[in-house]
């Protein structure tokens, strides 16, 4: 197998832990990689004094392909979210969360398997704020039919190929007729070119409602960008937190794979992260890079890491730290 250069930012907090694990755990796997480290974020700036370097942009260009670990936005501070710059950059459209209930994992809910489909470019994430009088703010949401078609092509295209029954518009559009009105009208649009997909739409407070009461209902939930956000976070309360929850931006050039929990500094360099986010990340990773057989290995790993040997870190009711956690898959794997 010829070996992927892949772009790596290690991140800041519990970053550089967590997708240290994952790059020995899919070493041991037998995942062909040749990893292509860059700064950005805070180290970038101590070192560079950029958050995003010109060698950060370049190596994502070159390889097109990236793991990265959680890097701090401060909260009305500071420099503007890497993420999005590097969304908006590369024009990585679909933010992807697959939130599957695990082995070993107990929830209230047994056999969640549902993807989030989260429109990445635009709505209020688009950043266009301005003080219009003294203690006075508008931001602005913008919705076009460019992105809204796209990202429901989207969301179909992966119904199909995963062989999924059905999606679901959530929206707003009772209260936002025009902006949440436009998204609608285009995910009916493109809902028409795939009759074999059940199609229904979803106010997003009474979708929150219904996740909580029985996510088994929903399959693909397809949504702007703010909704996607926080409903992606509210599904992986339903399956043991966000520390069990990969996701992937992804363009038509590129795609960036990244654990969706944040930085959590309080615990940084303690050796206590749980590490199994960006694993699972990895894992789609290698299945975007076609090394199927390394990405079934580390799955199939993690599974009875979970459901048989119960190793697990703190915020899963366990003990063991992140090495150990790292150090037992690899016993798995071998």
């Amino acid at each position: 197998m010829t070996p992927r250069r892949v772009t790596l930012i290690r991140g800041d907090g519990v970053g550089p832990e967590v997708t240290e694990a994952a790059m020995r755990v899919l070493e041991a796997a037998g995942a062909a990689i040749v990893w292509d480290e860059q700064l950005a974020g805070k180290a970038a700036v101590k070192q560079l004094g950029t958050p995003i370097p010109d060698a950060l942009m370049n190596s994502i260009r070159r390889n097109r392909v990236a793991l990265k670990g959680p890097i701090e936005t401060e909260v009305g501070i500071g420099f503007r979210s890497i993420n999005v710059a590097l969304r908006k950059a590369f024009d990585l459209y679909a933010n992807v969360r697959p939130i599957r209930s695990l082995p070993g994992i107990r929830t209230a809910f047994d056999g969640v398997d549902l993807v989030v489909v989260r429109e990445n470019t635009e709505d209020l994430y688009s950043g266009i704020e301005h003080q219009i009088a003294p203690g006075v703010v508008e931001s602005v949401k913008v919705i076009t039919a460019r992105a809204s078609r796209r990202i429901a092509r989207y969301a179909f295209e992966l119904a199909v190929g995963e062989k999924r029954r059905a999606v679901a518009a959530i929206h707003k559009a009772n209260i936002m007729k025009l902006s949440d009105g436009l998204f609608l009208n285009c995910c009916r649009q493109v809902a028409r070119s795939y009759p074999r997909i059940a199609y229904r739409e979803v106010i997003v407070d009474n979708a929150c409602l219904q996740l909580v009461r029985d996510p088994k209902q929903f399959d693909v939930l397809l949504l702007e960008n703010l909704y996607g956000d926080i409903v992606s976070d509210l599904c992986a309360g339903l399956v043991g937190g966000l520390g069990l929850v990969p996701g992937a931006n992804v363009g038509r050039r590129v795609a960036i794979f990244e654990a969706v929990h944040g930085t959590a500094p309080d615990i940084a360099g303690q050796d206590r992260a749980n590490p199994l986010a960006v694993i699972f990340s990895s894992i789609m990773l290698l299945r975007h890079i076609g090394q199927d057989v390394p990405a079934a290995r580390v799955e199939r790993a993690v599974h009875r890491l979970l459901g048989k040997t119960r190793v697990r870190t703190s915020d899963l009711g366990g003990t063991a730290s992140t090495s150990q956690v790292t150090a037992r898959l690899i016993e798995l794997l071998r």
